[in-house]
């Protein structure tokens, strides 16, 4: 056979203007809850919040829609944040002891796709302080700050050290005012001589400034001793002379009172006077959880209410032999006592109150407390202080996320009996009350279209968020526990008051639904796939168990059918190792409005489902394991199909993956054989027969022919690989499988080990591509049948990641109901069709029926990489409104987009998107179908990204600044998670704000989707893999060369090779 090769003669300048109107890669905003994070801070004048993290990264937040991110140039925790009300400026402290000042700056006009569009309003830093050493001190342990107070002018930076001392700074020159300093001799001199007793105070703990006396601040000492200096005279007017170590200090509101918290447990309250210079007892003491010894207050708050008694409101103190170890905050008023039990650890937390100074009572709306795992708001205006539901920043790691699926331009009847199952979810837990963080505002138009994001979770859960927006809002909890026996019984509420167990002291309430224990891992979601059209969904799980479900509106108790399907369909030699499957439950478990089960399919051996397909129409499903693929009729309850997909050396397939060390160890051990067997491959032949010979000669020949100098030699892995038998990929088509003249319902699976079966079927009331109504007279006793039609064994056995079939026009098939409905063009049945496997290895286009190669893309052998994630998007122009193109869009494992034209394979653009190192990010990775998609950049955040010119969904907001908006020339954008590094050294948001003086464009936003549930690449981040390890084990050589390689072809035009 003749092969010839097209190559790109240079390049064409129409064609890379199209290109230019269809494709740019952009980071657009970070869904979820911040990665580790240190530090909180408000904004009361602009409602804005603050959190810092360990990382380095600041966030800032409004109402729903309004975010701004910036990044210090050292990857160094964020110990304190402090906001320049109304200004919208802040300082950040980090643990370098460093001092940075940062504010919202204009950037320059950017040009996206060819259209101009207004700069982004970013979070830049534009100074920096570093606290000198004393003279004659080596150890800058003294200067090492401890505490930040910015004075109500906005003028002066009081800043608390260790070695006791307070120094000036001015704001915003960052300018220190020796002058001022105020170190620890002045004030120990002022001391009496009792007191004094040689012991040093210790650090600065705490500064507050009077609420009634600017520029009076209360400076408090470790050591116990609270001092109320007056800078301007440089004169301590009162001594508070405590004897316990000092935690924390806050003003009540008047003036006359201050509280002190300390390490053993308890608070005082402390009358400040005039006329007496010395002060040695509290008004009050108070150990609230005592007697026994008792963990430290670590910070409190008192806020005055015009209905009497305050609210006082601290952390910690909790009995140490007892609650140790849990994490609490109390909130006291009057004989109201409630312990916020959290299951983590307190980081900070704040009051929405009165800030004006007219008024005389604080009257606290809000409690916002940031734990290490998420944030939780508490409604104080309502009785029983209940939570409010988070619009954003929800914890998305509540249980671990293990699958996601994203579903677009979703019905309005579908997205409206989501949201009202969600609600009725919520019913008494929470409050109604507004969400207390509502600064700037948010300009984004509402979206045309809904759209969904699905997240399955360790603990047997699939959450739906709202993915339409800039805020990732959660709509929706589905849990799949009570559908088996579990160690704990799910049935049990633990916000049942019912249920609760009373504890007389401390009165606990459990908050938060951050909760990262399961009760079985078996339970564990590992693949997810809906029916926007018919609200059918697939949930299969760790244990081999597949739930269909369906949409219903009451509350309903009824028993699950279980259907068992056998794949290894008795094969001798094969014992399952691993763990049992989930029992049913005996008694009719009750369902809560929402998403109930229709039926379960339980896989045997129960092994973790890998593959999932549902074509509602025709009410099928197809579900893969490791050992093999079956074929379900969930309206008949009837098994169709069941495939065995083992080699008879795959006895790793049969350890389960609960059971792994020993496998984890042979695996690796595995991998480094083959490596030694890649090298001298080429040294060491078999002494064979002459014909054998002559094969391999050829077969050589044939290799030195086909394999172009820019290329890579791919050696063929073993047909006895452990795990070969994997089921990777599963699809549904009405297509040509048979001959060319009749098309019909066909299913595709494709393997670990590089086998695709194709699969024709008889659906009763299918026919030329439509469905009739279902219930005909007899129709419900004639079953489904499955007819192999195709098996193709690819040549290198490269694990098969993905089968989409083409319409004789090239383009995807439609989604099921799609094309019956007249929700979509229909297919072109008249020209052939073609099927596009993608491998880890390379992409290929077969024709149908006959399977032959029409066209292919060695990625492996050009790039150096391998497949990881495919999908197929159509990608619309800016330029004109009605053109758009098909395109297959492919993530390697060195975490780079590559694009490609279909059915032709032509390389389009490449991006480099995920770090190569981020194994867990790029098999997390989630496409839509208009080009954008999600990655985990951390187990608690998604990073949301568009390939698309057109399609960007991006904070559009603005902000009113008591100053004037200043402008920045443009930098490149800087990711919080560190992806990428800016070259400038600044910290950019990824956010757009429109101030008052600067209006950014509406955007023009269309729909985002994934594909449809025919296209199972796009549902699931996956298991991380052994091939996924196995790309970090080359050696240094192979590394060099491979490097040299890819060096090379970067200066020369890609050529397509087509058989």
């Amino acid at each position: 056979m003749m092969k010839f090769r097209f190559r790109r003669q240079g390049t064409d300048p129409q064609r890379e203007k199209i290109k230019q109107e269809l494709f740019a890669f952009n980071k657009t905003v970070e869904h979820g809850f911040p990665h580790q994070p240190s530090a909180l801070a408000f904004d009361p004048k602009l409602q804005l919040m603050a959190i810092g993290t360990k990382s380095g990264a600041i966030k800032v937040y409004g109402a729903p829609g309004v975010e701004f991110t910036g990044l210090h140039a050292d990857t160094t925790a964020v110990t304190q944040i402090t906001f320049l009300p109304g200004q919208g400026r802040l300082l950040s402290l980090l643990d370098d002891n460093t001092i940075h000042l940062w504010e919202l700056v204009a950037g320059a006009p950017r040009e996206v796709g060819g259209v101009k569009r207004d700069g982004l309003v970013c979070l830049q830093e534009v100074d920096s302080y570093s606290l000198p050493g004393r003279p004659g001190i080596e150890s800058c342990s003294a200067t090492r700050v401890t505490v930040l107070l910015l004075l109500r002018s906005c003028e002066l930076l009081c800043i608390g050290t260790e070695g006791g001392g307070v120094y000036f700074l001015e704001v915003p020159r960052l300018s220190l005012k020796d002058n001022q300093t105020l170190l620890q001799d002045q004030v120990t001199q002022s001391l009496p001589d009792d007191y004094r007793c040689g012991k040093s105070l210790g650090p600065v703990e705490s500064l507050q400034e009077h609420p009634q006396h600017a520029g009076k601040i209360l400076i408090g000492y470790s050591r116990g001793l609270v001092v109320l200096w007056e800078p301007s005279t440089r004169h301590a007017e009162q001594l508070f002379l405590g004897k316990q170590q000092l935690e924390s200090l806050v003003w009540e509101r008047s003036g006359n009172l201050f509280v002190s918290s300390h390490n053993d447990g308890g608070y005082s309250v402390w009358a400040v006077t005039n006329g007496n210079t010395y002060n040695h007892q509290p008004v009050s003491s108070s150990i609230p959880y005592g007697p026994f010894p008792c963990k430290a207050i670590n910070k409190i708050l008192w806020r005055t209410t015009q209905a009497g008694s305050p609210v006082l409101l601290y952390s910690g103190g909790m009995p140490r032999a007892s609650y140790g170890d849990r994490h609490c905050l109390t909130i006291q008023q009057d004989k109201e006592h409630v312990t916020l039990d959290f299951t983590s650890r307190v980081i900070d937390f704040f009051t929405v109150h009165s800030i004006e100074q007219e008024n005389v009572f604080d009257e606290p709306s809000a409690l916002v407390v940031l734990l290490e795992e998420e944030l939780v708001v508490i409604d104080l205006q309502t009785p029983g202080w209940p939570s409010l539901p988070t619009p954003y920043l929800a914890p998305l790691h509540s249980s671990a996320i293990t699958c996601s699926f994203h579903v677009s331009s979703v019905p309005p009847k579908l997205w409206e009996r989501v949201v009202n199952a969600g609600k009725a979810q919520q019913g008494r837990q929470q409050a109604h009350g507004s969400w207390p963080i509502c600064g700037g505002k948010n300009l984004a138009p509402p979206p045309k279209q809904q759209e969904l994001l699905l997240t399955g979770h360790e603990d047997g859960t699939v959450r739906f968020w709202d993915a339409s927006g800039v805020a990732l809002t959660p709509l929706y909890k589905l849990s799949t526990a009570n559908v088996f026996h579990t160690d704990c019984d799910p049935c049990d509420d633990p916000h049942d008051p019912d249920m609760q167990q009373e504890e007389e002291w401390p009165p606990f309430r459990k908050v938060g639904c951050f909760d990262p224990y399961s009760d079985d891992p078996r339970l564990g979601i590992q693949k997810i796939s809906l029916c926007k059209y018919s609200s059918k969904l697939v949930v299969a799980g760790t244990a081999g168990q597949v739930i269909v479900m369906g949409l219903s509106e009451e509350r309903s108790d009824h028993m699950v059918d279980v259907s068992v399907v056998d794949l290894l369909q008795d094969r001798e030699g094969f014992t399952w190792k691993g763990h049992d499957r989930l029992e049913p439950r005996l008694k009719p478990p009750s369902f809560s409005p929402g998403f109930q089960p229709l039926v379960v399919v339980q896989c045997m051996p129960p092994a973790s489902v890998t593959a999932v397909a549902l074509h509602a129409e025709w009410n099928l499903i197809s579900f893969g394991t490791s050992h093999g693929f079956g074929l379900f009729d969930y309206h008949r309850r009837n098994a169709v199909l069941a495939r065995c997909t083992l080699h008879p050396n795959d006895s790793l397939a049969m350890e389960g993956p609960l059971s792994r060390v020993k496998s984890l160890k042979k695996s690796l051990r595995q991998s480094f054989r083959r490596i030694r067997k890649s090298r001298v491959s080429g040294k060491k032949r078999p002494i064979t027969t002459p014909i054998s010979k002559v094969q391999e000669a050829n077969a050589a020949l044939a290799e030195q022919e086909d394999v172009a100098p820019i290329q890579r030699r791919i050696e063929p892995r073993s047909a006895d690989d452990s795990l070969s038998g994997v089921v990777r990929c599963l699809c549904f088509a009405d297509t040509f499988l048979r001959d060319g003249v009749h098309h019909g319902p066909t299913l595709w699976a494709g393997t670990n080990s590089g086998s695709v079966y194709a699969y024709a079927l008889e659906v009763p009331g299918v026919g030329s591509g439509r469905v009739s109504e279902r219930g005909g007279a007899g129709e419900s006793s004639v079953c489904v049948e499955a007819v192999l039609g195709k098996e193709i064994q690819l040549m290198h056995r490269a694990p098969v990641v993905s089968i989409s079939v083409l319409d004789g026009r090239g383009k995807p098939l439609p989604d099921p109901y799609e094309a019956s409905q007249d929700l979509a063009s229909a297919p072109d049945m008249t020209n052939a069709h073609s099927v596009l496997i993608a491998s880890e290895e390379q992409l290929k286009v077969f024709s149908l029926p006959k399977v032959s190669a029409k066209t292919k893309f060695k990625l492996t052998a050009h790039e150096g990489c391998r497949v990881r994630k495919v999908a197929l998007v159509v990608f619309s122009s800016t330029a004109q409104e009605d053109y758009s193109e098909h395109t297959l869009v492919c993530l390697t494992n060195l975490g780079d987009m590559h694009l490609f034209n279909i059915p032709g394979l032509r390389p389009q653009v490449r991006y480099d998107c995920i770090r190569k190192e981020d194994i867990s990010g790029i098999a997390s990775c989630v496409f839509t179908k208009n080009g954008q998609g999600f990655y985990l950049i951390s187990p608690s955040e998604y990073e949301r990204f568009s390939l698309s010119s057109k399609v960007l969904t991006e904070p559009l907001c603005c902000v009113q600044l008591d100053r004037p908006l200043e402008h920045t020339p443009a930098s490149d954008g800087t990711q919080a998670n560190g992806t990428h590094k800016n070259q400038t050294g600044q910290a950019e948001g990824q956010t757009e704000e429109s101030p008052s003086s600067l209006s950014s464009p509406i955007l023009d936003t269309p729909l985002d989707s994934p594909l449809s549930c025919a296209d199972l690449t796009l549902d699931t981040t996956g298991e991380i893999t052994v091939e996924d390890v196995r790309d970090f084990l080359t050696t240094v050589d192979e590394a060099e060369n491979n490097l040299k390689n890819i060096k090379e072809e970067e200066g020369r035009s890609t050529g397509i090779l087509i058989n």
